[in-house]
């Protein structure tokens, strides 16, 4: 059956193939008329059997080898009956964390954190680019060469991002960031080796207690995972405030959440809902905390105004190397927003942010937090960084300073390993 063959014939192997691509896509508009009647589509069953009577038909199958008919068999199917095209396979594969598309025959995925290049190709550009209009489209999105660039969201939650030829040197441009099927847990990240047995209890506890924390790292580091995994230890009776750019989190025991997605200008330029206004207007919701699933520009000062301003324990991610850049980059993104003293805006951030956990992408591409420090004020007009564990070791001699939000929440001074 299909599914089974689509397994074993993932590679789709075109080049070697002798059906041109005119005629491939000549054979999908008379393949689209035949397996349509008058009550609506065909099941796939139906529809695969009577693009298989249709192959094997044609004069040109008389002369091509069985694999080069099966390989169009599946082509063809796969373009008239599954939303991803020939993507579908390995958008269904759940192994696959990300799919990316650099232009109509360099196509790559990444299985367990290591990139490999797919014998794979779309028969035009053209085939391509109606493929990323699909799914502009499905989420009430355009993209042409005057809206090169978009970002959506498929049904299964993954993240998709295009960019137009127009702008794009070596074609369309697509690549689909997949997320698990199951909520990664702490017990996940502590069996992967992404966390040690001691950060996890230090970050449970302090994320209970309200601590402000905010984790940062480079691309695919795992900030959005640690950030789902440490939002799972939210007290359950508390209000939170979810604000994305593109929903990807996941809480469950919370029953009192408002969930915010930004939302993009129209093609007349109208409309634009971005992450900054969502941080104001949840101030409106009476949260108890908020959680920000990535800061990227001047929304930083409403988030840090609003740590300060009683909403403890929320909790956000940004891109940087180091602790050290995160700071200097949220000095950046704030005075996008405000033109304050630099020592007054280093002020804000140390009194808003608690803790700060770096994470980073290893060279055999696992994920693993490599640091762990609080912030503890200023010193000499530079905010003063407390380190606490480090390549997952407890940094020798270290303490938690600010202890008081621990016993407040009822925790006590010595209640956790991080003493």
């Amino acid at each position: 059956m299909l599914k089974n063959e689509t397994k074993a014939n993932a590679a789709i192997k075109q080049a070697e193939s002798r059906y041109l691509p005119e005629e491939i896509k000549e054979y999908l508009s008379e393949v689209r008329l035949m397996i349509t009647d008058s009550e609506g589509t065909l099941s796939d069953e139906e529809a695969l059997e009577a693009i298989e009577n249709f192959v094997f038909s044609l004069e040109k199958a008389k002369s091509c080898s069985y694999r080069e008919n099966r390989m169009l068999i599946e082509r063809l199917f796969l373009s008239l009956r599954k939303e991803m095209d020939i993507l579908q396979p390995y958008v269904e594969d759940r192994t696959i964390s990300e799919i990316m598309v650099n232009g109509r025959d360099h196509i790559f995925i990444e299985r367990n954190g290591i990139p490999e290049r797919l014998p794979l190709a779309f028969d035009s550009v053209e085939e391509l680019e109606e493929l990323i209009r699909r799914i502009a489209a499905r989420v009430h999105r355009e993209i042409n060469e005057l809206n090169p660039i978009v970002d959506a969201r498929l049904s299964d939650g993954s993240r998709v991002n295009a960019i137009y030829k127009n702008i794009a040197l070596n074609g369309p441009i697509l690549t689909i960031r997949k997320f698990p099927d199951k909520v990664m847990r702490m017990e996940d990240l502590l069996k992967t080796g992404t966390i040690t047995p001691a950060e996890s209890r230090f970050l449970q506890v302090l994320v209970a207690a309200g601590y402000n924390c905010f984790v940062c790292g480079g691309t695919s580091s795992g900030k959005t995972t640690m950030l789902n995994v440490l939002s799972q230890f939210i007290p359950e009776h508390e209000r939170v405030v979810v604000i994305e750019d593109s929903a990807e989190l996941q809480i469950e025991q919370v029953e009192n959440i408002v969930r915010l997605e930004c939302r993009n200008a129209n093609v007349q330029g109208k409309g634009e809902v971005d992450m900054s206004q969502l941080v104001k207007a949840s101030l409106r919701l009476r949260p108890d905390r908020i959680v920000i699933g990535e800061v990227r520009g001047k929304e930083v000062m409403d988030m840090i105004q609003a740590m300060n301003t009683g909403h403890d324990g929320s909790l956000s991610t940004g891109h940087a190397n180091s602790i050290e850049g995160m700071l200097k980059r949220l000095e950046a993104m704030f005075m996008q927003a405000a033109d304050f003293p630099v020592d007054a805006i280093r002020s804000q951030i140390t009194e808003g942010i608690d803790i700060m956990v770096h994470m980073s992408r290893m060279r055999d591409g696992s994920r693993k937090v490599v640091e762990i420090a609080e912030l503890d004020g200023m010193r000499e007009g530079r905010v003063a960084v407390n380190p606490l564990f480090r390549n997952g070791e407890r940094i020798a001699g270290s303490r938690l300073i600010h202890r008081e939000k621990l016993i407040l929440a009822g925790f006590g001074d010595d209640s956790f390993a991080g003493k």
